[in-house]
């Protein structure tokens, strides 16, 4: 299975991404505008990789001027019943079908690990102003919790569970300056809820029959050991949000 075909996998569980994962924390994305951010000036931001819109809400919450961009219709016909009135594009970080310079802030949430950061990063630097910010996002479930540990190991670590783990995302010219912050949070899920949030991951949507059936059995016997979410209830699931951004000079 190439990385490619899994990284497009995801408009074929759209409405599993959408009930299944969180959004994100509001103080980690007015970090990542921040430096861009003047008092009564609307910002022009892209959401790339942008799914069924659970960063692009939050950013036109803060009154910036949106436009959606990923490589999945599905998915962006999913966005467009979750956040109204928002411009749609197709298109890739490092192929943006957007002029150059027009923008003041390109963010990216649970997206950045499928980019060759090279290409990514110059595609970015073309549509950015001078002054403008790279913002990467990424919601980690907290493994220091044993049953969220034991959950992990269920159905494998995901793309961008791994390169955090591994030191993070890497930018290229003309990026430079790349920081990072990060936010514990928790909320509160259920037992349908997270079995949306096992099916909307790429290696679980792509996978075999047989591989399905052993993550689904691994997975319920974690489910067993939650009394709240064997008997119907919810149980808080931690977090750890990890923001990056870069700079254009």
């Amino acid at each position: 299975m190439t990385e490619i075909r899994k990284s497009t996998s995801f408009g074929r569980a759209a409405a599993a991404y959408e009930a299944g994962r969180p959004g994100y924390p509001s103080a980690a994305v007015e970090w990542l505008l921040a430096p861009v951010r003047e008092p009564g000036r609307a910002l022009h931001v892209a959401d790339v990789g942008a799914g069924t819109g659970k960063l692009t809400g939050a950013v036109v919450e803060l009154g910036a001027d949106v436009v959606a961009i990923d490589p999945d219709a599905t998915m962006l016909a999913s966005l467009r019943d979750n956040v109204r009135g928002i411009p749609t594009f197709a298109g890739t970080a490092e192929d943006l079908p957007l002029p150059d310079s027009g923008l003041d802030a390109v963010v990216m949430g649970q997206a950045w690990h499928w980019v060759e950061p090279d290409a990514g990063s110059r595609e970015v630097g073309r549509v950015l102003r001078a002054g403008g910010v790279l913002g990467l996002i990424w919601n980690i479930r907290d493994d220091r919790v044993e049953w969220v540990r034991r959950l992990t190991g269920a159905m494998g670590a995901s793309h961008g569970e791994r390169l955090i783990a591994d030191g993070g995302p890497r930018v290229a010219e003309p990026l430079v300056d790349l920081e990072h912050r990060s936010w514990e949070w928790s909320r509160p899920i259920t037992l349908p809820q997270l079995r949306d949030l096992v099916f909307s991951r790429s290696d679980v949507i792509t996978a075999s029959p047989e591989e399905r059936a052993r993550i689904d059995a691994a997975v319920d016997g974690v489910v067993a050991s939650v009394p709240a979410l064997a008997d119907g209830g919810a149980v808080d699931l931690p977090y750890i949000t990890h923001a990056f951004r870069a700079r254009h000079p």
